[in-house]
């Protein structure tokens, strides 16, 4: 994962994130990259207690004792021979979070799952969901607790037609899947879920055999092509060809192949705009119990100002 080399890590003290600051020290010493820590104040106790704004020395005050509290983390980071900024903001954390990554050109947001307490079926709070909808450089999600190593890595593509447009998403996950792969000396499965014309079979369409047949043909090139354009035969991937409903066949496959890691793409390619997440991802975001790395389509653009 040489590409990124200007990290931010999103770090909250209610939330645990020990494993995630190792994973995002880890990659900074790796890639020789730039690390800053942001911490955001959001409804602190201290602040509910005012009807009308706080005053600037209320405000002085708990940002000092958040700054305190993250210059402990730095600390543990330069005993590992690292260094890194500190940035510390009040507000909605994942809009401070995105201006940051718009004024430093941030290629990376890293972020501890913290997992929403209103809907115990969810993995990820409101924060991860809201980064990765609308965060423009790549977020990673990780799973509380996870110190182990990625053993079983899952890239979930959707390959374009390469006669018709570059397809530079897929690609990016591809890569981007395999290079931790080989970091992590682990496991890489790759999966591309078809389904001809939303599975209308003959019914609604009167498609025949020889249509769906073509249709699956196509999808296996498109798929072939995509995995031709990566050098990923030292590490022996496990490939996976699925008809079917992509939200369904990838939350299956994460269960039955323990994976630890996903990598895929979270916005709908009609969506460069910036609002749109793609409802299957949108899906299985809601249901895997992994970490994730979600990418963006090339020219995406957040509809979180910078200032």
């Amino acid at each position: 994962m040489q590409r990124f080399k200007n990290i931010l890590l999103l770090l909250s003290p209610e939330v645990e994130s020990s494993a995630t600051l190792k994973k995002a020290m880890t990659l900074a010493k790796t890639n020789n990259a730039h690390l800053t820590l942001i911490s955001v104040v959001e409804r602190h106790p201290k602040l509910r207690n005012y009807i009308e704004k706080p005053s600037l020395s209320v405000i002085n005050e708990i940002t000092l004792e958040r700054r305190m509290w993250l210059e402990h983390q730095l600390n543990l980071i330069r005993e590992n021979g690292l260094d890194a900024l500190i940035v510390v903001t009040l507000g909605i954390p994942f809009i401070e979070v995105i201006k940051e990554v718009l004024q430093k050109k941030h290629d990376l947001v890293i972020l501890t799952a913290e997992k929403e307490k209103s809907i115990s079926s969810r993995v990820f709070g409101s924060t991860s969901m809201h980064l990765m909808r609308k965060c423009p450089c790549p977020v990673w999600v990780i799973k509380r607790a996870q110190n182990w190593s990625y053993t079983r890595i899952l890239a979930a593509v959707d390959p374009l037609n390469p006669m018709q447009q570059e397809d530079s998403l897929n690609l990016f996950i591809l890569q981007l899947a395999a290079n931790m792969a080989q970091k992590e000396k682990g496991e890489l499965h790759i999966i591309h879920v078809w389904n001809s014309f939303d599975g209308n079979y003959g019914i609604n369409l009167h498609l025949t055999e020889n249509a769906i047949e073509r249709d699956k043909i196509q999808h296996k090139n498109n798929f072939d092509a995509l995995l031709g354009e990566v050098d990923i035969s030292k590490l022996k991937p496990y490939v996976h060809f699925v008809e079917g409903d992509p939200q369904a066949s990838i939350s299956k496959l994460v269960v039955e192949k323990s994976i630890d890691l996903l990598v895929m793409g979270t916005v709908c390619r009609t969506g460069i705009a910036g609002f749109l997440i793609g409802n299957t991802a949108e899906e299985v975001l809601n249901q895997v119990d992994c970490s994730v790395l979600t990418v963006k389509p090339e020219g995406f653009v957040t509809p979180v100002e910078s200032e």
